[in-house]
């Protein structure tokens, strides 16, 4: 392998790197301008399993709500989390709270410079320390996600299935990570996997690293990475109840702070996460159709029925309906308002 790598994609990196809002460009940096460590490490927690298309406007609405570490710290959790709703896993959303209550409380305010040190932080994994000490604080820390994967099972043609290839590549993403600029480096491998080595039909006329690619030489460089067949995921079904009262408040309750769409606002429900509760009132209960959602380990069918009840709820409050904000549920629990909200044929 070519000495001169890293070199080549800064230099493409330099020239082509994507405009984020979270990011510092190239040669803003090189004339000294830092990135917020906060901002970095906000963006890669919102980019975990999620576009950077989806993550742009709750990262902006985020930051103009919090600015910095210590305003996210003292927010509240149920405003938190109703910012995050509909960018999915929720437990997220939670460790982003400890994390920067860590930040505030434990380190004046202040992230910690060194991918070890961020480790021990509450909700940061082995790969958002080391995006953010890589990114931030220019550490030379290998920073790998699933575009850098991809990357590096066709520049060195790994043919070994994900995810048992996981420690190879690291460890080849590892060597190739260079003392200088690697903050530049990381977000340089990143982007060209997710622009120019795409999962389909890569762009290898244009690529950087085109001639020293083994698995372009091959000719096999669209089936990289290999991945193991997955399992089919189960199918879960419960129940969920919508009530109003005549005045239109909407019956909510908070989730569990633990398990499924934890700290959450949403609609009583019972089935599909292991609860056999019942109707949280007497009502004339109508059924008005099937909402369909996918989790990361099932799939989700809820039978939505909806009622009009002045009762008194056994879980669960009325919250004016001046003050509900159907974008402020879960995913899952706005399909079902969006159903039951529809008018269906006579």
């Amino acid at each position: 392998m070519q000495t001169d790598l890293a070199p080549q994609l800064l230099d493409w990196y330099d020239r082509n790197h994507r405009s984020m809002p979270w990011r510092v460009p190239p040669g803003a940096r090189a004339a000294g301008e830092r990135p917020d460590p906060y901002r970095v490490w906000l963006s890669e927690v919102m980019l975990q399993q999620t576009t950077v298309a989806a993550v742009r406007e709750y990262f902006q609405r985020f930051t103009a709500r919090w600015p910095t570490v210590a305003d996210l710290a003292a927010a509240e959790d149920a405003a938190v989390m109703a910012e995050w709703a509909g960018l999915g896993y929720y437990a997220r959303a939670r460790n982003l709270l400890k994390c920067a209550r860590a930040v505030a409380v434990d380190h004046g305010g202040q992230f910690p410079a060194s991918g070890a040190a961020l480790l021990a932080l509450p909700g940061i994994g082995p790969y958002t320390a080391a995006a953010v000490a890589s990114i931030a604080f220019d550490e030379p820390a290998v920073v790998v996600d699933g575009n850098v994967e991809r990357v590096m099972s066709r520049l060195h043609l790994v043919e070994t299935p994900l995810p048992r290839a996981k420690p190879e590549l690291t460890a080849l993403a590892a060597a190739l990570t260079p003392q200088q600029r690697p903050g530049d480096y990381a977000q340089a491998v990143m982007d060209l996997g997710a622009t120019i080595c795409t999962p389909r039909s890569p762009a290898c006329g244009i690529c950087p690293w085109m001639d020293p690619c083994a698995a372009r030489a091959a000719g096999v460089q669209a089936s990289l990475p290999r991945k193991e067949a997955k399992a089919a995921k189960p199918v879960r079904t419960g129940l969920v109840w919508l009530v109003t009262r005549p005045d239109g408040a909407v019956l909510l309750e908070e989730r569990p702070a633990k398990g499924l769409l934890g700290g959450m606002a949403g609609f009583p429900t019972t089935g599909w996460d292991g609860s056999t509760l019942p109707a949280p009132l007497q009502a004339d209960w109508q059924e008005v159709g099937e909402v369909r959602h996918t989790f990361t380990h099932f799939h989700l069918v809820l039978t939505v029925l909806r009622g009009i009840s002045a009762g008194n709820p056994t879980r669960g409050t009325f919250t004016p309906r001046a003050a509900f904000s159907p974008a402020a549920l879960p995913t899952v629990m706005r399909k079902a308002w969006d159903l039951a909200a529809t008018p269906r044929p006579a």
